[in-house]
Protein backbone atom coordinates (compact mmCIF):
# COMPACT_ATOMS: atom_id res chain seq x y z
CA UNK A 1 0.00 0.00 0.00
CA UNK A 2 1.47 3.32 -1.29
CA UNK A 3 1.69 6.08 1.63
CA UNK A 4 1.44 9.75 0.40
CA UNK A 5 4.20 11.58 1.44
CA UNK A 6 2.86 14.89 3.69
CA UNK A 7 5.06 17.74 2.97
CA UNK A 8 5.70 20.59 5.30
CA UNK A 9 3.61 23.60 3.77
CA UNK A 10 5.87 26.64 2.08
CA UNK A 11 6.79 29.63 4.83
CA UNK A 12 5.38 32.80 3.35
CA UNK A 13 7.53 35.22 1.58
CA UNK A 14 8.03 37.49 4.95
CA UNK A 15 9.44 34.70 6.79
CA UNK A 16 11.47 34.00 4.19
CA UNK A 17 12.77 37.36 3.89
CA UNK A 18 13.11 37.42 7.98
CA UNK A 19 15.39 34.16 8.00
CA UNK A 20 17.24 35.99 5.17
CA UNK A 21 18.03 38.81 7.06
CA UNK A 22 18.71 37.08 9.93
CA UNK A 23 21.47 34.56 8.17
CA UNK A 24 23.05 37.89 7.06
CA UNK A 25 23.34 39.48 10.07
CA UNK A 26 24.43 36.88 12.08
CA UNK A 27 26.96 36.27 9.63
CA UNK A 28 28.31 39.54 8.95
CA UNK A 29 28.03 39.61 13.05
CA UNK A 30 30.14 37.13 13.46
CA UNK A 31 33.07 37.79 11.55
CA UNK A 32 33.84 41.18 12.77
CA UNK A 33 33.54 39.63 16.06
CA UNK A 34 36.10 37.33 14.87
CA UNK A 35 38.06 40.08 13.57
CA UNK A 36 38.00 42.09 16.48
CA UNK A 37 38.78 39.14 19.05
CA UNK A 38 41.89 38.51 16.84
CA UNK A 39 42.87 41.80 17.15
CA UNK A 40 43.39 41.38 13.11
CA UNK A 41 45.56 44.40 12.28
CA UNK A 42 43.84 45.82 8.94
CA UNK A 43 41.33 46.38 10.98
CA UNK A 44 42.94 48.04 14.03
CA UNK A 45 44.83 50.17 11.77
CA UNK A 46 41.87 51.93 10.11
CA UNK A 47 40.42 51.80 13.71
CA UNK A 48 43.04 53.99 14.50
CA UNK A 49 43.11 56.17 11.93
CA UNK A 50 39.39 57.32 12.43
CA UNK A 51 39.60 57.35 16.23
CA UNK A 52 42.95 60.04 15.92
CA UNK A 53 41.69 62.02 13.32
CA UNK A 54 37.62 62.55 14.82
CA UNK A 55 39.91 62.61 18.05
CA UNK A 56 41.47 65.85 16.79
CA UNK A 57 38.16 67.31 15.43
CA UNK A 58 36.75 66.54 19.02
CA UNK A 59 39.57 68.75 20.45
CA UNK A 60 39.16 71.61 17.87
CA UNK A 61 35.69 71.94 17.93
CA UNK A 62 34.69 72.07 21.28
CA UNK A 63 31.43 73.54 20.87
CA UNK A 64 30.20 70.42 18.99
CA UNK A 65 31.65 68.42 21.32
CA UNK A 66 29.88 69.30 24.01
CA UNK A 67 26.75 69.27 21.91
CA UNK A 68 27.84 65.68 21.44
CA UNK A 69 28.46 65.08 25.16
CA UNK A 70 24.98 66.26 25.99
CA UNK A 71 22.96 63.99 23.73
CA UNK A 72 24.89 60.75 23.98
CA UNK A 73 24.57 61.34 27.82
CA UNK A 74 21.21 62.07 28.25
CA UNK A 75 19.42 62.10 24.41
CA UNK A 76 20.51 58.02 23.56
CA UNK A 77 21.63 57.15 26.53
CA UNK A 78 20.98 53.22 26.78
CA UNK A 79 19.01 54.23 30.18
CA UNK A 80 17.06 56.56 28.30
CA UNK A 81 16.33 54.06 25.78
CA UNK A 82 15.12 51.64 27.98
CA UNK A 83 13.24 54.09 29.78
CA UNK A 84 11.41 54.89 27.08
CA UNK A 85 10.81 50.90 26.07
CA UNK A 86 9.21 50.59 29.75
CA UNK A 87 6.94 52.87 28.74
CA UNK A 88 5.65 52.04 25.53
CA UNK A 89 5.36 48.93 27.59
CA UNK A 90 3.12 50.20 29.66
CA UNK A 91 1.09 51.90 27.35
CA UNK A 92 0.46 48.65 25.46
CA UNK A 93 -0.86 47.21 29.11
CA UNK A 94 -2.70 49.86 29.29
CA UNK A 95 -4.04 51.22 26.25
CA UNK A 96 -4.28 48.38 24.23
CA UNK A 97 -4.67 45.16 26.75
CA UNK A 98 -1.45 43.99 24.84
CA UNK A 99 0.23 42.36 27.75
CA UNK A 100 2.13 39.78 25.65
CA UNK A 101 3.51 42.41 23.30
CA UNK A 102 4.25 44.24 26.56
CA UNK A 103 6.57 40.87 27.46
CA UNK A 104 7.83 40.64 24.23
CA UNK A 105 9.04 44.53 23.88
CA UNK A 106 10.94 44.08 27.08
CA UNK A 107 12.55 40.71 26.63
CA UNK A 108 13.89 41.34 23.36
CA UNK A 109 15.38 44.93 24.94
CA UNK A 110 16.68 42.81 28.05
CA UNK A 111 18.13 40.05 25.68
CA UNK A 112 20.06 43.26 24.07
CA UNK A 113 21.46 44.29 26.90
CA UNK A 114 22.62 40.70 27.76
CA UNK A 115 24.27 39.75 24.89
CA UNK A 116 26.36 43.39 24.98
CA UNK A 117 27.31 42.73 28.42
CA UNK A 118 28.45 39.38 27.75
CA UNK A 119 30.57 39.99 24.89
CA UNK A 120 31.64 42.92 26.53
CA UNK A 121 33.28 40.08 29.47
CA UNK A 122 33.97 38.01 26.62
CA UNK A 123 36.70 40.02 24.00
CA UNK A 124 37.87 42.44 26.74
CA UNK A 125 38.71 45.31 23.86
CA UNK A 126 40.13 47.99 25.36
CA UNK A 127 38.73 52.00 24.85
CA UNK A 128 40.57 54.45 23.13
CA UNK A 129 43.29 56.76 25.28
CA UNK A 130 44.22 59.89 24.87
CA UNK A 131 46.54 62.14 26.86
CA UNK A 132 43.73 64.90 26.19
CA UNK A 133 40.09 63.19 26.49
CA UNK A 134 37.01 64.75 25.92
CA UNK A 135 34.98 62.32 27.67
CA UNK A 136 35.12 58.90 29.61
CA UNK A 137 33.56 55.22 29.81
CA UNK A 138 33.56 52.56 31.46
CA UNK A 139 33.23 48.71 30.91
CA UNK A 140 34.98 47.06 27.32
CA UNK A 141 34.80 49.13 24.55
CA UNK A 142 33.29 45.84 21.84
CA UNK A 143 30.27 46.13 21.45
CA UNK A 144 28.50 49.55 21.54
CA UNK A 145 26.32 49.55 23.98
CA UNK A 146 25.03 52.67 23.07
CA UNK A 147 24.85 52.27 19.37
CA UNK A 148 23.57 48.35 20.54
CA UNK A 149 20.53 49.58 22.75
CA UNK A 150 19.63 52.45 20.39
CA UNK A 151 19.41 50.00 17.41
CA UNK A 152 17.59 47.33 19.24
CA UNK A 153 15.04 49.92 20.87
CA UNK A 154 14.16 52.41 17.50
CA UNK A 155 13.99 48.84 15.27
CA UNK A 156 11.54 47.31 17.52
CA UNK A 157 9.94 50.48 18.09
CA UNK A 158 9.37 50.91 14.34
CA UNK A 159 8.36 47.40 13.61
CA UNK A 160 5.54 48.31 16.23
CA UNK A 161 4.58 51.35 14.24
CA UNK A 162 4.58 49.86 11.51
CA UNK A 163 2.04 46.87 12.73
CA UNK A 164 -0.21 48.69 14.11
CA UNK A 165 -0.41 50.30 10.61
CA UNK A 166 -0.18 53.94 11.66
CA UNK A 167 -0.76 57.27 9.63
CA UNK A 168 2.43 58.02 6.71
CA UNK A 169 2.86 61.24 8.28
CA UNK A 170 3.85 59.41 11.41
CA UNK A 171 5.43 56.51 10.22
CA UNK A 172 8.01 59.39 7.91
CA UNK A 173 8.56 61.42 11.23
CA UNK A 174 9.61 57.90 13.13
CA UNK A 175 11.73 56.66 10.64
CA UNK A 176 13.36 59.78 10.50
CA UNK A 177 13.56 60.14 14.19
CA UNK A 178 15.03 56.53 14.61
CA UNK A 179 17.45 56.95 11.64
CA UNK A 180 18.84 59.83 13.35
CA UNK A 181 19.56 58.46 16.74
CA UNK A 182 21.03 55.52 15.35
CA UNK A 183 23.16 56.79 12.81
CA UNK A 184 23.87 59.96 15.40
CA UNK A 185 24.83 57.99 18.62
CA UNK A 186 27.18 56.48 16.67
CA UNK A 187 28.98 59.54 15.18
CA UNK A 188 28.74 60.30 19.04
CA UNK A 189 30.55 57.85 20.21
CA UNK A 190 33.62 57.61 17.86
CA UNK A 191 33.90 61.44 18.44
CA UNK A 192 33.96 61.80 21.66
CA UNK A 193 36.81 59.31 21.64
CA UNK A 194 35.15 56.25 23.92
CA UNK A 195 34.49 53.75 21.13
CA UNK A 196 36.32 52.86 17.99
CA UNK A 197 34.46 52.82 14.48
CA UNK A 198 34.07 48.90 14.72
CA UNK A 199 32.70 48.97 17.98
CA UNK A 200 29.84 51.37 16.13
CA UNK A 201 29.41 48.84 13.69
CA UNK A 202 29.31 46.01 15.77
CA UNK A 203 26.23 47.18 17.91
CA UNK A 204 24.23 47.85 15.11
CA UNK A 205 25.00 44.75 13.47
CA UNK A 206 24.04 42.84 17.00
CA UNK A 207 21.38 45.19 17.47
CA UNK A 208 19.72 44.85 14.31
CA UNK A 209 19.94 41.22 14.37
CA UNK A 210 18.10 41.21 17.86
CA UNK A 211 15.09 43.15 16.08
CA UNK A 212 15.11 40.46 13.67
CA UNK A 213 15.07 37.45 15.37
CA UNK A 214 12.57 39.35 18.09
CA UNK A 215 10.62 39.98 15.11
CA UNK A 216 10.27 36.13 13.76
CA UNK A 217 9.52 34.97 17.30
CA UNK A 218 6.08 37.53 17.29
CA UNK A 219 5.15 36.60 14.31
CA UNK A 220 5.54 33.17 14.90
CA UNK A 221 4.29 33.05 18.78
CA UNK A 222 0.58 31.79 18.54
CA UNK A 223 -2.36 34.65 19.26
Amino acid sequence: MHTQSVESPPRPPAERRTARWAGALALCSALLLALVAVRWYPLMNVDGDIAETTHRWAVDESGVTHAFRILTDWVWDPWTMRILTAAVAGWLVWRRAARRTAVWLVAACALGTVVQQSLKAVIDRPRPVWPDPVDSAHYAAFPSGHAMTATVVCGLLLWLLHHHGVGRALWRTAVAVAVVSVAGVGLTRVWLGVHWATDVIGGWLLGALVVVLAVRVHVRWPS
